[in-house]
């Protein structure tokens, strides 16, 4: 009698499928772009819980742990929590190893590795470990290389190189080290931003699902790399946010107008922007709510600071909130409160950042500052230049006794008049602080010199710029240095140099 070879052959099958992995894929459907949405609304326990279905669902469609980084990222960023930090950095290995068991011949699979480096990058620049997130930001950088040439019409790829290219020509000179890490990564400012360009062009006609966040670092570039405040502020028209619906549109919205004179606006979305237990917590949200509040010399921003303090689980900006709650003190006619919250200011948080460095300097100092410089200084920052050349005005350079006193007049001046686009006198104040400031360490001269150079490149005087900005590197003042240096090595790379 034959007997049949049938439950043989079903045999070996079954065998061969046991030996044979399923490959994961990249699919961002319906499902995954819900949750790219819900992500950037800050509902992250909400993104969780769909991330856990997609999985269930679809537990080879490996955008899950792109998705999931992305709330890692912000679950830290926002908080601040170096606990956090310390607590969920192993997931990085753990998503790349997932990620690199996925399709190599998809485009997602090079970009969602390159991703998850930059995301932790700059959660580790955050915590200064940076020789770790330089490494991170090399090895993000060659998979994006490898990936560009393998799918170069991939707009993910152009995304993250723009920004990268846009980004490394002003690493300041105290990070130097890290170009040797770097070596792989050259660029400039003006190719990086052609390249987010492309990309956001592209978009228009072709479905993206990371444009609006595209739009938002292409404002960053402007504002912070391309020194273009008034482009940035009109690129936020194109990137569709929505602040009462979510606080951190709110946030990109108001951190952006805040650094280009229209703190009324930054006020109206703060205030706007929605709280509740929907939304994961934002603290920053209030301190930056007090200090807009404070620049119009309104003292209710004090409450906002409080808030801030009392639930930050970070160690940032907690010297700068004790800084604005002594100056509110100031404003209100108190000294002696201004000088209760310095000698709190001297007690809490870390003076790492420069403006917490600044703010710890000044509690050293121990000296009340002048009223009518603390009012113009505030009132320039909020972009209320007439009211603070009108209080200015109510003093002269020689009223002060002290000669940081008489510089940070000459400087403030020059800055207001800047501020009301009267260029030449502008720059006769920042020459003049220049001059005078030079040897101190305060950052007067320094920013001076910057501005100055922003002012000529802004009217295409191309050699008087660099030399500002070349002048602006020479000058090594205590505090705010490295972030004046770079924006004055992105102006060297804009004009060529």
């Amino acid at each position: 009698m034959r007997r049949s070879f049938w439950p043989l052959f079903v045999s070996m099958v079954l065998l061969s499928a046991s030996n044979v992995r399923a490959e994961g894929y990249f699919d961002y459907n319906s499902a995954a772009q819900l949750i790219y949405k819900k992500v950037f609304e800050l509902r992250l326990g909400e993104a969780q819980s769909l991330i856990a279905r997609l999985k269930l669902r679809e537990p080879d469609n490996l955008v899950a742990y792109h998705l999931e980084n992305y709330v890692d990222f912000f679950t830290i960023y926002v908080s601040e929590d170096e606990a956090a930090y310390n607590r969920m950095k192993v997931n990085r290995d753990r998503r790349l190893e997932k990620v690199k068991a996925g399709d190599e011949n998809s485009p997602y699979y090079l970009f969602v590795q390159a991703e998850i480096r930059l995301h932790w990058a700059l959660l580790k620049f955050r915590f200064e470990e940076y020789l770790s997130a330089f490494t991170d930001i090399n090895r993000a950088h060659k998979l994006l290389l490898r990936n560009q040439e393998r799918f170069p019409d991939f707009l993910g790829n152009k995304k993250d190189l723009g920004i990268l290219h846009a980004a490394v020509g002003t690493v300041p000179d105290n990070y130097r080290w890290a170009l040797e890490l770097l070596s792989s990564l050259e660029g400039t400012v003006e190719q990086g931003k052609k390249e987010v360009e492309f990309v956001l062009r592209a978009a228009r006609t072709e479905y993206f699902p990371f444009r609006q966040e595209t739009q938002v670092l292409y404002t960053f570039l402007l504002l912070h790399l391309d020194g273009r405040p008034d482009a940035a502020w009109s690129a936020l028209e194109e990137a569709d946010l929505r602040p009462a619906e979510t606080p951190l549109h709110a946030f990109v919205l108001a951190n952006v107008a805040m650094r280009t004179g229209h703190n009324d606006e930054a006020i109206r979305w703060m205030e706007a922007a929605p709280r509740g237990s929907g939304f994961y917590p934002f603290p920053y949200l209030d301190y930056m709510l007090g200090v807009a509040k404070i620049r119009k010399l309104d003292t209710s921003g004090k409450r906002h600071l409080l808030t801030f303090l009392r639930n930050t689980r970070g160690r940032h900006y907690i010297k700068e909130a004790y800084q604005k709650l002594a100056w509110a003190e100031l404003l209100s006619g108190r000294p002696q409160g201004y000088r209760d919250y310095m000698e709190l200011l001297k007690e809490r948080g870390t003076a790492a950042a420069g403006g917490d460095r600044n703010a710890e300097r000044e509690a050293e100092r121990g000296q009340v500052p002048p009223v009518v410089l603390l009012k113009a200084r505030l009132l320039y920052d909020g972009g209320y230049y007439e009211r603070a050349l009108a209080t200015l005005n109510t003093r002269t350079e020689g009223s002060f006794s002290q000669f940081e006193h008489q510089l940070e007049y000459v400087y403030r001046k020059g800055r207001i008049l800047h501020g009301q686009e009267s260029f030449d006198d502008a720059i006769d104040s920042y020459d003049r602080t220049i001059e005078r400031g030079r040897n101190h360490e305060a950052f007067f001269a320094c920013n001076a010199a910057l501005q100055a150079g922003l002012i000529e490149e802004q009217r295409a005087r191309k050699t008087a710029a660099a030399r500002y900005f070349r002048l602006c590197l020479q000058l090594r003042p205590s505090d705010y240095r490295t972030g004046l240096h770079q924006q004055a090595k992105a102006g060297l790379s804009r004009l060529g140099e």
